[in-house]
């Protein structure tokens, strides 16, 4: 099997929201793979997780807007009106137009033109994080060059992309993969082939989280002098349901002591005018966003992990959200909401609890629960440490990724957790 030279398609670069690609790149990069990134958008995220300190790979930038490097495109347009592949790039360019009729269609189809021109020529495959977007320039270049490519779907982009749009992407693909069983059951409907889609775990990388689980203070909210510390870690959108979390809240017994700890980006005005509202706000403690290192520690610390997922509207949901698995590691039992994937990784009862999407009243006794009971807290942490180390191993998932890409099964894992490389023929 010839070792792939991949070109990986990402909506920007680097993001703290997406640390589950950066650790996919790095295990990528660890298994010897030729690889560069390129990426729509420029970061804006002010911090950086250590993770992407580690990762060497070249970082192109695509022109976010045309209008901003109109030079760019229309060299680029010049180089590949001539290649073989272009003409039907075009043509399916413009089928999509036709039921797309947005700047962003045709944003993607100018960005597809400079990443198919500016691409170096040892590029032997192109795969895309996301479905929509990146997906939509990674097929337009793949066709332009004559490449195959593949994907890796996730959440947002699988619930708010057109059928029409994934289906036709499905077919021209190679392969894709994506990290719940609940979507790989969507998009096998879609798909002509369903063999072509594949579940696989994001998992987590085990060496970056303390082997041993932490001592505990034993909290049972009886004490206002040392409340429960709730930890939810996430974007401040809708789809996490921090308003429905908030009301929640509101609803405790006034005789529990809890503090709620937030570590996200996003807009927090109109949650902290919330919980103002509610009267819970001297309870809040937005912390805003942080490196994975800081959540770790933040993990560690706390008592019990909370994260309101609910579905929206324009179907926007969480996949299965990495900090549940991040925080079921470091021994965190979970409240949390039955949508999705979460019941793939907690179980109602055993490694945590599990209500309906949007039922503040359900939540708050669930809270209710565990945070008068340290002891169900700490065998349920317990178990969930052991359900992910069973079952979410990113070693696991990158080891049949590695492959997929090229890279020999008679790799081995080193001490670090890393993918050993094979030796040179």
């Amino acid at each position: 099997m010839t070792r792939d030279s991949l070109a990986i398609v990402v909506k920007g670069y680097p993001r703290l929201s997406e640390t589950f690609i950066a650790q996919e790149i790095l295990g990528i990069q660890q298994a010897g793979i030729p690889y560069r990134i390129v990426s729509l958008r420029h970061p804006t995220d002010k911090k950086r997780h250590p993770i992407n300190e580690r990762i060497t790979g070249d970082v192109d930038y695509l022109p976010e807007y045309v209008y901003q490097e109109p030079l760019r495109v229309l060299r680029s347009w010049l180089k590949v009106r001539k290649l073989p592949g272009y003409r039907r790039a075009f043509n399916i360019w413009w089928q999509d137009y036709r039921r797309d009729r947005t700047s962003n269609r045709a944003r993607r189809f100018a960005q597809g033109m400079v990443m198919a021109a500016e691409l170096p020529d040892d590029i032997t495959r192109i795969y895309a994080h996301f479905l929509h977007t990146p997906a939509s320039v990674a097929r337009y270049c793949a066709i332009i060059r004559g490449l195959p490519w593949s994907c890796s779907a996730h959440a947002k982009d699988i619930y708010t992309s057109e059928d029409w749009d994934m289906r036709e992407k499905l077919r021209d693909m190679d392969w894709l993969v994506t990290c719940t069983k609940a979507n790989v059951d969507y998009l096998r409907e879609l798909a002509e082939d369903p063999a072509k889609v594949n579940l696989l775990y994001h998992g987590l990388d085990f060496s970056r989280f303390p082997e041993e689980l932490p001592e505990r203070t034993v909290r049972d909210g009886s004490d206002a002098a040392d409340p429960v510390i709730i930890l939810s870690v996430g974007r401040l959108v809708g789809k996490k349901g921090y308003d429905d979390l908030l009301r929640a809240f509101a609803k405790l017994p006034k005789t529990l002591h809890w503090r709620f700890v937030h570590i996200g980006g996003g807009s927090r005005d109109k949650y902290k005018q919330l919980a103002v509202e509610l009267g819970i706000s001297d309870r809040c403690d937005w912390q805003g966003a942080r490196d994975q290192k800081e959540v770790i520690a933040a993990c560690q610390s706390s008592d019990l992990f909370v994260l309101a997922s609910r579905i929206e509207q324009d179907g926007d949901r969480d996949g299965l959200p990495n900090v549940l698995m991040e925080a079921q590691l470091c021994g965190l039992a979970a409240v949390s909401t039955a949508i999705s994937a979460i019941p793939e990784l907690i179980e109602d009862g055993v490694n945590g609890k599990l209500v309906g999407q949007r039922d503040p009243d359900a939540l708050a006794h669930a809270l209710e629960v565990m945070i008068s009971d340290p002891a169900k807290r700490a065998d349920m942490g317990r178990k969930g440490n052991e359900i992910v180390r069973r079952d979410f191993s990113f070693y696991r998932g990158m080891k049949e990724l590695a492959h997929r890409f090229g890279v020999s099964d008679q790799n081995t894992k080193n001490n670090d957790g890393t993918i050993q490389q094979p030796a040179a023929e």
